[in-house]
């Protein structure tokens, strides 16, 4: 072959593989020294790969801005101070009302304990089968991490739960000892149940042998969480609590924080909720009204 056949031959080639690169999955280096990470997943050429996503700017919350919730507070603060020190400590189930601060109590361990080596990686519920990838990833590391799946719930069919069931408890491979997992929930057990399947419990022809294991199925779940904390919906002076607290810290003044009382139970009402992220959000709009009625912006 010539060298001019040789030479267009290299060329072509070269031109194939610039036009493929975009299609490959990219070298990525994790850059470890990120607060908080997300699982991304992207397709190349039909296979799906899966990359941790360093978290710059975390949305934090310190620990003492959550209010009325102070045993749940000290509860997780103590199970993940057990962590980062490696003591033996739970993976955590939080359930309850909505807005009543459970992902903004794990935000907070972030921000409590991210001196000591804490770390957050957040993993879609639609992901949770690739959390064998992820902890190898994190396996070897120094770091302490909590893998945070958020409003976690199954519906009738999906079978990723038994990934996570393995993952707390239950896989041959024994768990790396520098991740947990902190999921949180509106059902205390994850998965829907019926009442149907109480009436099925009856003689049926066609029925299961023995449906109380059905039931058993969808509470193991969450039993294997070692630490429950439920979260109840708020009293109204509770929710006013929290208003004055958000308020204090957006600069109003008492008097201001008591004329708002009326103003705060209306803007409830409106949401049909007297949850805790509603407070933070009568707050906002409050303390934005009142900077620029006293001509401060």
């Amino acid at each position: 072959m010539s060298s001019k056949a040789d030479a267009d031959l290299a060329a072509a080639v070269h031109a194939l593989l610039a036009r493929l690169e975009p299609l490959l999955p990219p070298q990525r280096e994790v850059d470890w020294t990120a607060p908080a990470f997300r699982w991304r997943k992207r397709s190349y050429l039909g296979v799906t790969v899966g990359h941790l996503e360093p978290v710059r700017r975390v949305a934090r919350i310190a620990p003492e801005d959550l209010q009325h919730v102070d045993e749940q507070r000290a509860a997780i603060l103590r199970n993940t101070e057990q962590f980062v020190r490696r003591l033996p400590a739970n993976n955590v189930l939080l359930t309850g009302a909505r807005g009543t601060g459970k992902s903004s109590l794990i935000r907070a361990c972030l921000a409590r304990f991210h001196a000591d080596g804490l770390r957050l990686i957040e993993v879609d519920k639609n992901d949770l089968t690739d959390l064998p990838d992820i902890v190898a990833q994190v396996a070897a590391r120094p770091e302490r991490f909590i893998l945070f799946c958020d409003d976690l719930s199954f519906e009738e069919g999906e079978s990723s739960y038994k990934v996570l069931k393995a993952a707390l408890d239950g896989s041959v491979a024994a768990p790396s000892e520098n991740v947990l997992i902190y999921a949180t929930s509106n059902r205390r057990h994850l998965m829907p149940e019926y009442m149907r399947e109480n009436l099925d419990a009856k003689y049926q022809e066609d029925g299961e042998i023995h449906p109380a294991e059905t039931v058993e199925e969808k509470i193991s779940l969450s039993e294997r969480f070692g630490l429950w904390l439920s979260f109840y919906p708020f009293r109204q002076d509770d929710y006013l609590d929290i208003v004055a607290h958000w308020l204090g810290r957006f600069g109003a003044t008492k008097a201001q924080v008591e004329a708002a009382r009326a103003d705060a139970l209306q803007f409830a009402l409106q949401r049909g909720s007297r949850s805790g992220r509603v407070a933070l959000q009568f707050a906002r709009d409050y303390a934005g009204r009142l900077a620029i009625a006293d001509g401060r912006r």
